[in-house]
Protein backbone atom coordinates (compact mmCIF):
# COMPACT_ATOMS: atom_id res chain seq x y z
CA UNK A 1 0.00 0.00 0.00
CA UNK A 2 1.41 3.47 -0.90
CA UNK A 3 2.91 5.45 1.94
CA UNK A 4 0.48 7.80 3.62
CA UNK A 5 -2.63 5.69 3.00
CA UNK A 6 -4.52 3.85 5.71
CA UNK A 7 -6.86 0.91 5.65
CA UNK A 8 -10.52 1.28 6.54
CA UNK A 9 -9.89 -0.30 9.94
CA UNK A 10 -7.15 2.22 10.64
CA UNK A 11 -9.11 5.28 9.57
CA UNK A 12 -10.55 7.51 12.24
CA UNK A 13 -14.07 8.90 12.26
CA UNK A 14 -14.34 12.25 10.50
CA UNK A 15 -16.10 14.96 12.48
CA UNK A 16 -17.70 17.81 10.60
CA UNK A 17 -16.76 21.29 11.81
CA UNK A 18 -19.27 23.11 13.99
CA UNK A 19 -21.63 25.40 12.10
CA UNK A 20 -20.68 29.03 12.34
CA UNK A 21 -23.46 31.55 12.80
CA UNK A 22 -23.58 34.24 10.12
CA UNK A 23 -24.42 36.68 12.90
CA UNK A 24 -21.09 36.16 14.69
CA UNK A 25 -19.41 39.51 15.15
CA UNK A 26 -22.53 41.58 14.57
CA UNK A 27 -22.78 44.04 17.48
CA UNK A 28 -25.61 43.52 19.93
CA UNK A 29 -27.13 46.18 22.13
CA UNK A 30 -29.55 49.05 21.92
CA UNK A 31 -29.99 51.95 19.53
CA UNK A 32 -32.72 54.21 20.99
CA UNK A 33 -34.28 56.76 18.68
CA UNK A 34 -34.00 60.53 19.10
CA UNK A 35 -36.70 60.45 21.80
CA UNK A 36 -34.83 57.75 23.74
CA UNK A 37 -37.38 55.07 22.89
CA UNK A 38 -36.87 51.45 21.86
CA UNK A 39 -39.89 50.32 19.88
CA UNK A 40 -38.47 47.22 18.17
CA UNK A 41 -36.55 44.18 19.41
CA UNK A 42 -34.55 41.87 17.16
CA UNK A 43 -33.08 38.50 18.11
CA UNK A 44 -31.10 36.45 15.60
CA UNK A 45 -29.53 33.01 15.74
CA UNK A 46 -29.02 29.58 14.22
CA UNK A 47 -31.55 26.78 14.54
CA UNK A 48 -30.91 23.34 16.02
CA UNK A 49 -32.95 21.44 13.44
CA UNK A 50 -34.77 22.45 10.25
CA UNK A 51 -36.23 19.77 7.98
CA UNK A 52 -38.05 20.18 4.69
CA UNK A 53 -40.54 17.51 3.71
CA UNK A 54 -41.85 17.70 0.17
CA UNK A 55 -43.53 15.69 -2.55
CA UNK A 56 -45.11 16.12 -5.99
CA UNK A 57 -48.74 16.86 -6.82
CA UNK A 58 -49.79 13.22 -7.06
CA UNK A 59 -48.03 12.41 -3.79
CA UNK A 60 -49.74 14.91 -1.49
CA UNK A 61 -52.28 12.49 -0.04
CA UNK A 62 -49.65 9.85 0.67
CA UNK A 63 -47.36 12.39 2.34
CA UNK A 64 -50.19 13.70 4.52
CA UNK A 65 -50.95 10.14 5.64
CA UNK A 66 -47.27 9.46 6.41
CA UNK A 67 -46.92 12.67 8.42
CA UNK A 68 -50.15 12.02 10.34
CA UNK A 69 -48.93 8.53 11.24
CA UNK A 70 -45.56 9.89 12.41
CA UNK A 71 -47.01 12.85 14.32
CA UNK A 72 -49.97 11.03 15.80
CA UNK A 73 -52.27 13.79 14.49
CA UNK A 74 -53.17 15.32 11.11
CA UNK A 75 -50.65 17.67 9.52
CA UNK A 76 -51.74 21.23 8.59
CA UNK A 77 -54.18 20.96 5.70
CA UNK A 78 -53.67 24.33 4.01
CA UNK A 79 -50.67 26.39 2.96
CA UNK A 80 -49.89 28.93 5.66
CA UNK A 81 -51.16 26.82 8.54
CA UNK A 82 -48.87 25.64 11.35
CA UNK A 83 -49.00 23.00 14.05
CA UNK A 84 -46.98 22.80 17.25
CA UNK A 85 -46.12 19.15 17.85
CA UNK A 86 -43.90 17.15 20.18
CA UNK A 87 -41.41 16.91 17.32
CA UNK A 88 -41.33 20.66 16.68
CA UNK A 89 -43.19 23.38 14.81
CA UNK A 90 -44.60 22.06 11.54
CA UNK A 91 -45.40 24.71 8.93
CA UNK A 92 -47.15 24.05 5.64
CA UNK A 93 -45.11 26.27 3.36
CA UNK A 94 -46.68 25.11 0.11
CA UNK A 95 -49.28 22.72 -1.37
CA UNK A 96 -46.67 19.94 -1.52
CA UNK A 97 -44.19 21.15 1.10
CA UNK A 98 -43.72 21.31 4.87
CA UNK A 99 -41.01 22.77 7.09
CA UNK A 100 -40.34 21.29 10.53
CA UNK A 101 -38.40 23.44 13.00
CA UNK A 102 -37.20 21.81 16.23
CA UNK A 103 -35.39 23.49 19.10
CA UNK A 104 -33.19 20.43 19.66
CA UNK A 105 -31.40 18.10 17.25
CA UNK A 106 -32.60 14.83 18.77
CA UNK A 107 -32.70 12.33 15.93
CA UNK A 108 -35.99 13.59 14.52
CA UNK A 109 -34.61 13.53 11.00
CA UNK A 110 -33.87 9.80 11.05
CA UNK A 111 -37.31 8.94 12.39
CA UNK A 112 -39.00 11.12 9.80
CA UNK A 113 -37.04 9.53 6.98
CA UNK A 114 -38.14 6.11 8.20
CA UNK A 115 -41.77 7.25 8.05
CA UNK A 116 -41.71 8.98 4.66
CA UNK A 117 -40.87 6.37 2.03
CA UNK A 118 -38.91 7.44 -1.02
CA UNK A 119 -41.91 6.90 -3.30
CA UNK A 120 -43.98 9.19 -1.06
CA UNK A 121 -41.72 12.21 -0.66
CA UNK A 122 -38.32 13.58 0.25
CA UNK A 123 -36.90 14.58 3.63
CA UNK A 124 -34.09 17.16 3.50
CA UNK A 125 -32.00 18.48 6.37
CA UNK A 126 -31.79 22.29 6.05
CA UNK A 127 -30.37 22.99 9.50
CA UNK A 128 -27.22 24.47 7.98
CA UNK A 129 -29.16 26.58 5.50
CA UNK A 130 -31.75 28.42 7.59
CA UNK A 131 -31.57 30.98 10.40
CA UNK A 132 -34.25 32.70 12.44
CA UNK A 133 -34.67 36.39 13.18
CA UNK A 134 -37.27 37.28 15.77
CA UNK A 135 -38.87 40.71 15.69
CA UNK A 136 -41.26 42.13 18.25
CA UNK A 137 -42.30 45.40 19.78
CA UNK A 138 -44.71 48.28 19.37
CA UNK A 139 -43.46 49.20 15.90
CA UNK A 140 -42.58 45.81 14.44
CA UNK A 141 -45.46 45.99 11.95
CA UNK A 142 -44.19 49.32 10.64
CA UNK A 143 -40.71 47.85 10.18
CA UNK A 144 -41.95 44.73 8.39
CA UNK A 145 -44.18 46.85 6.14
CA UNK A 146 -41.10 48.66 4.85
CA UNK A 147 -39.60 45.42 3.56
CA UNK A 148 -42.18 42.68 2.98
CA UNK A 149 -45.12 42.98 0.53
CA UNK A 150 -47.53 41.21 2.89
CA UNK A 151 -50.88 42.26 4.35
CA UNK A 152 -50.02 42.32 8.08
CA UNK A 153 -53.51 43.08 9.36
CA UNK A 154 -54.60 40.50 11.92
CA UNK A 155 -57.66 39.58 9.86
CA UNK A 156 -55.51 38.75 6.84
CA UNK A 157 -52.55 37.31 8.69
CA UNK A 158 -53.66 35.75 12.01
CA UNK A 159 -51.26 34.71 14.75
CA UNK A 160 -50.01 31.17 14.21
CA UNK A 161 -49.91 31.37 10.43
CA UNK A 162 -46.95 31.61 8.06
CA UNK A 163 -46.45 33.50 4.78
CA UNK A 164 -43.79 32.94 2.15
CA UNK A 165 -42.49 36.34 1.09
CA UNK A 166 -39.19 38.19 0.74
CA UNK A 167 -37.54 41.52 0.04
CA UNK A 168 -34.85 42.67 -2.36
CA UNK A 169 -35.36 39.39 -4.28
CA UNK A 170 -34.39 37.29 -1.24
CA UNK A 171 -37.02 34.75 -0.06
CA UNK A 172 -38.11 34.45 3.58
CA UNK A 173 -40.88 32.83 5.59
CA UNK A 174 -42.79 35.02 8.05
CA UNK A 175 -44.41 33.21 11.01
CA UNK A 176 -46.69 35.37 13.11
CA UNK A 177 -46.35 34.36 16.76
CA UNK A 178 -48.36 37.22 18.29
CA UNK A 179 -50.07 40.52 17.57
CA UNK A 180 -46.69 42.29 17.49
CA UNK A 181 -44.26 39.39 17.18
CA UNK A 182 -42.91 37.42 14.21
CA UNK A 183 -40.30 34.78 13.49
CA UNK A 184 -38.55 35.29 10.15
CA UNK A 185 -36.89 32.23 8.62
CA UNK A 186 -34.13 33.27 6.23
CA UNK A 187 -31.42 31.66 4.14
CA UNK A 188 -28.13 31.45 6.04
CA UNK A 189 -26.27 32.95 3.08
CA UNK A 190 -28.28 36.17 3.30
CA UNK A 191 -29.07 36.13 7.02
CA UNK A 192 -26.70 38.91 8.08
CA UNK A 193 -27.93 41.19 5.30
CA UNK A 194 -31.51 40.47 6.36
CA UNK A 195 -30.74 41.39 9.95
CA UNK A 196 -28.99 44.58 8.89
CA UNK A 197 -31.92 45.55 6.67
CA UNK A 198 -34.35 45.07 9.56
CA UNK A 199 -32.06 47.00 11.88
CA UNK A 200 -31.85 49.91 9.44
CA UNK A 201 -35.63 49.93 8.96
CA UNK A 202 -36.15 50.00 12.74
CA UNK A 203 -33.74 52.80 13.63
CA UNK A 204 -36.35 55.55 13.54
CA UNK A 205 -38.35 53.69 16.20
CA UNK A 206 -35.38 52.65 18.32
CA UNK A 207 -34.09 49.08 18.17
CA UNK A 208 -32.49 46.56 20.54
CA UNK A 209 -30.54 43.64 19.05
CA UNK A 210 -29.54 40.29 20.55
CA UNK A 211 -27.37 37.80 18.64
Amino acid sequence: MPKGYVTVSEATTTTLPARRSPFDGHPAGGHPNAAGQTGVRLQAGMLASVTQVSTWISGVYGLELALADWLGQPAPALTGQTLQTAQGLLMRTGPEEFLLVAEQADGTLAGLRDSVARDVGSVTDLSHARCRIRISGEYCLEVLSKLFPVDLRAAAFPAGQVRLTGHHHVPAALHRTGAQAFDIYVFTTYALDQLQALEDAALEYGVAIAV
